[in-house]
């Protein structure tokens, strides 16, 4: 017979179909990035960045080009008519700014007692680098689970380089930043994000007097109970710092300043 048979699709021929068939239905839609932290149903659906629009896909609905251009804000040269706005795709999130100067005490007490760990820096003693900010990061704790005291605690060596340089200037600044805790990677704000707050106290260090020490043991050990086991030949010894300044930040921009009785009076709230 002179005619021919309709041939069958190639594998290859097959496979381009199927994906072909697969794309077809994510038009207007580009693949992002994955992220580290899964997407719970903990996470605040008000807080969720326009990057996870769809929790549950790895698709997120595209921009025209036209939106990433640099010139994009700029009018129209004249004689032209000015585009409409494309509709503003569904199921965008804005981060709300909550708070005010009345909750800024309360969100650093709840970061100080939340931080299990904090960045100390002081000025450097040693010989190579005299005078110059030097920092590590410790374990600290203002108190037993239940019992909040504002007053950062920690248990060290003499044999530290910190203690060191307290020893010849006990000027010291602790970061304790929220990203310590569980609010950032809830709701999947990046720890480096000015809106996952940190705090910073600034003050002297001071070693734990005879009558406080039971309680600076009770307030690191309940936190850290592996201290316990920790070589006693180091000499541990418990400090605190004397808080003079307190700084807040939670937001874009700059700090609040919070005073000490304000500081001292709050009751530790959440961010």
């Amino acid at each position: 017979m002179s005619g021919r048979r309709g041939r069958q699709p190639g594998p290859r021929l097959s496979w381009l179909l199927c994906c072909s068939a697969l794309l077809s239905r994510a038009a207007g839609y580009v693949l992002v990035s994955s992220v580290s932290w899964a997407v719970t149903n903990e996470v605040d659906e008000e807080a969720l960045p326009a990057l996870l629009e769809d929790s549950g896909s790895i698709w997120q609905r595209g921009f025209p080009a036209s939106a990433h251009k640099e010139d994009a804000h700029l009018p129209p040269p004249e004689g032209t008519a000015r585009a409409r706005p494309p509709p503003a795709p569904p199921g965008m999130f804005s981060y709300r700014r909550e708070g005010g100067a009345r909750l800024r005490p309360g969100t650093a007490r709840f970061l100080a007692h939340a931080s299990a760990w904090g960045c100390l820096a002081t000025v450097s003693a040693h010989e190579k680098i005299p005078g110059l900010p030097f920092g590590n990061c410790l374990p600290v704790s203002d108190g037993p689970f239940n019992n909040s005291t504002g007053v950062p605690f920690f248990y060290v060596t003499p044999k530290d380089l910190l203690v060191a340089d307290l020893m010849k200037n006990p000027t010291a600044s602790l970061l304790l930043p929220e990203s310590e805790g569980e609010f950032c990677r809830k709701n999947i704000v990046d720890p480096e994000d000015p809106r996952c707050a940190r705090l910073t106290l600034t003050g002297q260090m001071v070693a734990v007097p005879p009558e406080e020490v039971e309680f600076a043991k009770q307030a690191m050990l309940s936190r850290h109970p592996v201290m316990r086991k920790w070589p006693r030949q180091y000499e541990w010894f418990f400090m605190k710092m004397k808080i003079e300044h307190i700084w807040l930040q939670k937001w874009y921009g700059g700090v609040a300043d919070i005073s000490r009785e304000e500081y001292f009076k709050a009751v530790p709230r959440k961010a």
